[in-house]
């Protein structure tokens, strides 16, 4: 089937339209992010961090429905949002337009370049990148309104950035049709899975980076409340010991604290509960998407398996995810060091979309670079 150029400059300029609508939401929240003002965590939040930092690896969630899973706090409590001054809750709604606008041109691109080339859009490492950005912003514009967390989208939006910053310049190729070995009703079911799935693991990847900067902010919050509460008692009993801001140029560590940045972050008990969802939403697509590709590669190569680079890489990927899920549900291993194992599953989905297919040949090397 002839490729349609003049409907395939739309679908690009559609592209074009919606990586402008993602920057403009990267500065939007950004303004939102670093203009908004920490709050001190609640009582019972504060329980539940007193808990985590005496007990590595554990955490004690507090969540809708349930009492808290570890910890005995005696109540659930939503945690409190930071607060946002007027002018940065304006840029912050803004950013949710402009996102939801691009993402908008994001998936009318993706259509129109299906019609140009007469084919399913995502037959090359271009048309996959685009579907996996909106797949990842999908997953995003979801949770966000699951959470009402815009602070999210500043760190959803970076590697969104990135990836179509790339996609448009270092990946991009004209419409055209496939080579025979994508000539298959495979390509339909088997890349769509892997995009889909990809996509919404990015926003499980991002929370759990997002939870270990949160994690340590308030481990950090915590040793110094107590070390604020020592110097307090210590003073009053000796006349030597100086209080905290009384020495010229001295800054009070509990006042580093509070104005961290990280303060503004989504609550631990949200960042897990985001991180975990999206992942066990994600997980099942992608076992599917590794299978429909064994039974592809049977059908083109007459072999399930053949630990071809990327097959190898997958199945890497496959096992972090199913051990992170496996851990989140396992006593000692919630919290940071399931987030690290989440973090580390979601290198190996980029280390297999960019360094797999572009350094690394293979089966695989015909997604249109070489």
């Amino acid at each position: 089937m002839a490729v349609n150029d003049q409907l395939g400059n739309v679908s690009y300029l559609g592209f074009q339209a919606a990586m402008a609508g993602y920057i403009a939401a990267l500065v939007c929240f950004g303004v939102e992010f670093a203009s908004a003002r920490g709050v001190a965590p609640t009582a019972a939040e504060a329980v539940s961090m007193t808990i985590r930092a005496a007990s590595k690896g554990r955490t004690a969630l507090m969540d809708r429905g349930s009492g808290p899973a570890e910890g005995g706090i005696g109540q659930i409590v939503r945690p409190a949002r930071p607060a946002r001054r007027p002018m940065a809750a304006s840029f912050g709604r803004a950013g949710l337009i402009v996102t939801t606008i691009g993402f908008i041109a994001q998936v009318f691109s993706i259509v129109t370049r299906g019609l140009a080339a007469g084919r399913a859009p995502w037959g090359n490492m271009y048309e996959f990148t685009s579907l996996f950005c909106a797949a990842a912003v999908a997953g995003f514009l979801f949770v966000l309104y699951k959470t009402r967390g815009r602070s999210i989208g500043f760190f959803v939006m970076i590697p969104v950035v990135i990836l179509m910053f790339v996609g448009g310049t270092k990946l991009y190729t004209q419409v055209e049709t496939l080579v025979p070995a994508l000539h298959s009703y495979w390509l339909l079911i088997h890349v769509l899975a892997v995009s889909l799935s990809s996509g919404v693991l990015m926003v499980s990847g991002v929370a759990s980076v997002m939870y270990l900067l949160r994690a340590r902010y308030e481990r950090k919050l915590v040793a110094e409340k107590a070390w604020a509460t020592e110097s307090e008692r210590n003073a009053g009993q000796s006349e030597d010991f100086a209080r905290p801001g009384e020495t010229a140029g001295f800054v009070p560590q509990s006042m580093v604290a509070d104005r961290s940045r990280l303060a503004s972050l989504p609550s631990l008990a949200t960042l897990d509960r985001v991180a975990y969802r999206t992942a066990i939403v994600a997980f099942p697509v992608f076992t599917f998407a590794v299978i429909a590709g064994a039974m592809w590669a049977e059908v083109a190569w007459g072999r399930y398996w053949g630990w071809d680079p990327k097959e190898t890489c997958a199945f890497v990927t496959w096992v972090f995810y199913a051990a992170y899920l496996h851990a989140r549900a396992t006593a000692g291993w919630r919290g940071s060091r399931a987030a690290w194992i989440s973090v580390l599953g979601f290198v190996s989905v980029v280390f297999n979309l960019f360094f797999i297919n572009i350094v690394v040949s293979g089966l695989h090397s015909y997604a249109g670079l070489n």
